[in-house]
């Protein structure tokens, strides 16, 4: 079955939380290497870019992008923090590689808007590289950068990374790890199973708003795009990835 887990950058900032996230992953690559990580890293980049002096403006949950903030995305996201995660996957026992939508043309992106700078949209995905390293026995580990046809390299929101991936490779399921415990409805409990049109009206009710609007809008659009599942779920619950794969109850299944 194939699978692929989108981290949160908060589920990576401690190196305690990133270990425990890691061995997760290890234990389910080692049982079914189908499986592909997609990694965000906006917390250490807001860090990054107070340390250098720099603002992080955002404008509808995305990161205004200037020449200087996209040094610091490359810097960030394709460096330290891809790098930590694959370190910390291949001391769990992954044989992970650490790549980014630029590499071998796994992603082709278009600017979102002009007023953002450079965040890009995608719009095309190809898996080659993808099924090369799943086959040849590798976990590939993908930062959420993209590039586009006239070279610029775009700063890509990474639940939209995710997506297209899973999309792409016809993924049996797509798992968000966050820091919350699942999508909550109005009387603020976690709900179980969602339909697609169940999530788009929990927006639209402004029950869900902010991080989990961006997650609902996204996992609507793998579902619309094939992926049979999509789970939201706590990624600091211990043994979140088994539970989930034995088929326990943990945050909000979705589909379609």
């Amino acid at each position: 079955m194939s699978t692929l887990v989108k981290l949160g950058g908060t589920l990576l900032d401690a190196a305690g939380l990133r270990q425990s996230v890691s061995e997760q992953i290890a234990g389910v690559w080692k049982a079914d290497p189908d499986l592909v990580v997609v990694h965000g890293g906006g917390k250490q980049m807001t860090r990054f870019l107070a340390e250098k002096g720099i603002e992080s403006r955002f404008s509808g949950g995305l990161r205004v992008t200037t020449p200087d903030v996209m040094d610091g995305v490359l810097k960030v996201f394709a460096g330290s923090v891809n790098k930590e995660l694959v370190a910390s996957l291949s001391a769990a026992g992954c044989h992970a590689v650490g790549i980014s939508g630029v590499d071998g043309g796994l992603t082709l992106a278009e600017q979102l808007n002009p007023e953002l700078g450079q965040v890009g949209r995608i719009v095309a995905a190809d898996t080659r590289l993808l099924k090369v390293l799943i086959q040849g026995g590798f976990l590939p580990v993908v930062a959420c950068v993209a590039a586009g046809a006239g070279g610029t390299v775009y700063n890509v929101n990474a639940d939209q990374m995710a997506v297209a991936c899973a999309a792409a490779l016809k993924a049996n399921a797509l798992i968000f790890l966050t820091d919350v415990d699942g999508v909550r409805g109005a009387d603020g409990k976690v709900i179980p199973q969602l339909t697609a049109a169940q999530a788009r009206q929990l927006i639209e009710e402004g029950i869900a708003t902010g991080g989990m609007e961006a997650k609902l809008k996204a996992a609507a659009a793998a579902l619309d795009e094939g992926v049979d599942e999509v789970r939201i779920a706590p990624g600091a619950a211990p043994r979140v990835l088994s539970q989930l794969r034995a088929g326990v109850q943990l945050g909000t299944k979705i589909r379609k």
